[in-house]
């Protein structure tokens, strides 16, 4: 991964390679930003210049194949059909196909890519053994050996635990980079043994001018960068939702929210919207309830008569700004955004999807009858 193939960021690539020039190396650092925002896109490119100097071809170019014998990585995986009872390094293959395909990625795409989209991605304590063992040895091409553990939050306590020594107290030239969006779920002993590489989300400029350098129209590369919020995941997603699927859905269910209040019986239907949506994966339940926050937000800047931002439109029959925006106010958006981002947390976490967006979607009846102050 070349620093000039990362999107954005410039002012942490500069920080990053002045480190490396100058010879500020910690030997244990934790790479933390939201989703899409190009933590490992940065790790990689930041252990490619410690390993390689400006001339050595081959080293570079071994690393850009993430094939380099003292890079090593953990990451997240549970059992798949071909390899019952898993390490990282057996599916590095896997791996390295998903990096070249979605380095922006997250979690969900990547038990997805290993065709297990339903199961929950850790990080066990024989993981642990292994990183352990794997950095006992010497370095093959005698400068530093570096281990990326991407999603670390996901390790289990006696992972964790069993790292504690050797992140404290490393071999000689042994670097651990620590890619994570959720900081907040490490364990304090983790977090005090790393400098923190605070990497912050993208900017809208700099998503729409990758948009545009992919041949997309400025108007529209100008209203997936708004809609994105810095997530360059989500900026293709959005780029790629050409049937406008998450319009339809979400104009039904705040329909039949906002019926159920007097018409009980239109529950049932909630029941069937969320069954539905259950049933796809759960990056795409995620996708969705990010969108369905965004609109949520533009029709909050309709009611107070921001209109030069809103940017989205709904393609969907009958659906008119007009009649929907004066239903989100001040008095209920932060509940329902509340109630949105813990939905899908427990989503994240493999909580029951059906049991989840009925629960979200009985508040949400609540909230859009909700007066304004």
């Amino acid at each position: 991964m070349l620093w000039e193939n990362i999107i954005g960021q410039e002012e942490i690539k500069t920080k990053l390679q002045h480190s490396i020039k100058e010879g500020r190396i910690s030997h244990a650092q934790l790479f933390s930003g939201p989703e899409g925002s190009g933590t490992l896109a940065l790790a990689i490119a930041y252990a490619r210049e410690v390993l390689c100097h400006a001339t050595n071809t081959q080293c570079h170019l071994k690393v850009d194949k993430l094939q380099h014998p003292d890079l090593h990585f953990a990451f997240p995986y549970s059992a798949t059909d071909s390899v019952k009872k898993p390490l990282a390094k057996y599916l590095l293959n896997d791996w390295r196909s998903f990096i070249e395909e979605n380095i922006y990625g997250n979690l969900s795409d990547w038990m997805a890519h290993l065709g297990i989209e339903k199961k929950q991605g850790i990080i066990p304590v024989d993981e642990a053994d292994e990183i352990i063992k794997t950095l006992a040895l010497n370095s093959y091409e005698g400068g530093y050996k570096i281990m990326i553990i991407w999603q670390p939050e996901m390790m289990t306590t006696s992972a964790a635990n069993k790292l504690l020594k050797i992140l404290e107290e490393p071999p000689q030239k042994t670097l651990f980079l620590l890619v994570t969006e959720r900081e907040d779920l490490l364990l304090q002993t983790i977090t005090s043994r790393c400098q923190l590489v605070k990497i912050p989300k993208l900017s809208q400029q700099a998503i729409q001018e990758y948009l545009i350098k992919q041949t997309i129209p400025t108007e529209k590369a100008q209203h997936i960068a708004f809609l994105s919020q810095g997530n360059l995941r989500e900026a293709l997603h959005l780029l790629n939702d050409e049937e406008h699927l998450f319009d339809q859905y979400f104009v039904t269910w705040v329909r039949k929210a906002f019926m159920a209040a007097k018409t009980p019986t239109v529950l049932k239907d909630l029941i069937d919207w969320s069954n539905q949506i259950a049933s796809w994966s759960r990056s795409e339940q995620k996708d969705f309830l990010n969108y369905c926050s965004e609109i949520f937000r533009q029709a909050l800047l309709k009611t107070y008569q921001s209109e030069e931002l809103v940017f989205v439109q709904i393609n969907a029959e009958g659906f008119k700004w007009q009649g929907f925006a004066p239903f989100i106010h001040g008095a209920n958006i932060e509940d329902i955004l509340n109630e949105i981002n813990e939905a899908s947390y427990h989503i994240e976490r493999n909580g029951n999807a059906k049991i989840i967006l009925l629960d979200l979607s009985i508040k949400l009846t609540r909230y859009l009858h909700r007066k304004t102050a």
